[in-house]
């Protein structure tokens, strides 16, 4: 079994596992909001993690200090995520029925004073708060080390929890485009979700059905394409970024062959056998024309999919929703890239430090 969950771990079968449960979760959204649902997510993980933790290299990695809050953050985000969308359905089936969702009927729609209602709830959730903090200073250790040395450096060096998707986006992009275009433009595109999709349903009320397409876009940004990557970087990358499943023990001495090779050279070299041009553009060219070909395609998106958004939301908001999209859809192709072929660069440009 563990070997097994060693093997589903590996990024590639891990993420497409991932994209294949995400899909059916979206599909049979009614089942995954259950109360049923719920109980089982939830006493699954209680037992998979009692379970998990008899082993001496899981127990490691999940106990290791730096690493504590970060597992916290992932259940309380699955949680709330969950409860979201048990809300979402719960509305959905009253709407269907012709009632009103929970938060428009007449006891919910009363208002409460600011004191003592909210202050009071606020005041027993800082308590809460400080007595946790208090416990946990208790019971575990800072992790400190000692004083930096510019002589030696950690293995593997990891960066704070919130970095560490971006520090597996290098794995698969140049810096420039995974430590900034790529977050920045995620994160603004999901923020601006609400400001493109104009639906005025789902205000003030929780539903999946009255907002399907910007709630999955969301979703599948913010659990696919980011929690997943804090997932790898934390718990499954080990010496010198190497991937380890969660049951293997980290080993210094581990190699793994990948010779990873540009686009230009699997044109050039291995197909046409011949050796790369001297000029720039004519060695990148098929990059370079794959590159404004994938981002030249909205006209063939809008043709067979996106008409009735185009009709609905107006030119600006509908390409500025494609441009965003595509921007979020590279991160996935890339990886795959890289997994199958062991494809480095689309266009590898250093002359000009333009790599992607």
């Amino acid at each position: 079994m563990k070997e097994l969950i060693n093997f589903l771990s590996i990024p590639q079968y891990a993420f497409t596992s991932l994209l294949i449960l995400f899909f059916i979760g979206i599909k049979k959204i009614d089942f995954v909001g259950s109360k049923k649902f719920g109980k089982i997510l939830f006493w699954g993980t209680i037992i998979f993690f009692l379970w998990a933790m008899t082993d001496s290299v899981f127990f490691a990695t999940i106990s290791w200090p730096d690493n504590i809050p970060i597992g916290i953050l992932i259940a309380i985000v699955l949680w709330s995520t969950w409860f979201s969308i048990h809300k979402a359905v719960e509305n959905d089936a009253r709407i269907a029925k012709g009632e009103p969702p929970i938060e428009g009927t007449p006891e919910n729609r009363e208002k409460v004073w600011t004191w003592p209602n909210l202050v009071y709830t606020e005041l027993f959730a800082i308590i809460a708060c400080t007595i946790f903090l208090v416990v946990w200073a208790i019971l575990f250790k800072a992790p400190l080390e000692e004083p930096a040395n510019p002589t030696w450096a950690p293995n593997p060096a990891k960066a704070p929890w919130y970095f560490l998707g971006l520090q597996e986006m290098l794995v698969y992009f140049d810096p420039w485009l995974a430590g900034v275009v790529l977050p920045g433009m995620i994160i603004v595109g999901l923020c601006a979700i609400p400001y493109i999709d104009i639906n005025p349903l789902g205000n003030g009320y929780y539903t999946f059905k009255q907002r399907k397409f910007a709630i999955t876009t969301f979703l599948f940004g913010w659990l696919v394409l980011w929690i997943f990557l804090i997932i790898v970087g934390t718990f499954l990358r080990g010496p010198n970024w190497t991937f380890y499943g969660p049951f293997e023990f980290w080993d210094h001495h581990k190699v793994v062959a990948e010779n990873n090779i540009n686009l230009s050279e699997i044109f050039w070299i291995k197909l046409l056998n011949v050796g790369l041009p001297q000029n720039i553009f004519l060695r990148e060219i098929l990059g370079i024309l794959g590159t404004i070909g994938y981002f030249a395609s909205v006209p063939l998106i809008t043709k067979y999919w996106g008409k009735n958004y185009l009709k609905r939301m107006g030119n600006i908001r509908y390409y500025l929703m494609i441009g965003l999209m595509l921007v979020m859809m590279s991160l996935p192709i890339k990886m795959y890239l890289r997994w199958l072929i062991n494809l480095k660069y689309i266009v590898f440009m250093p002359e000009f430090e333009f790599n992607i």
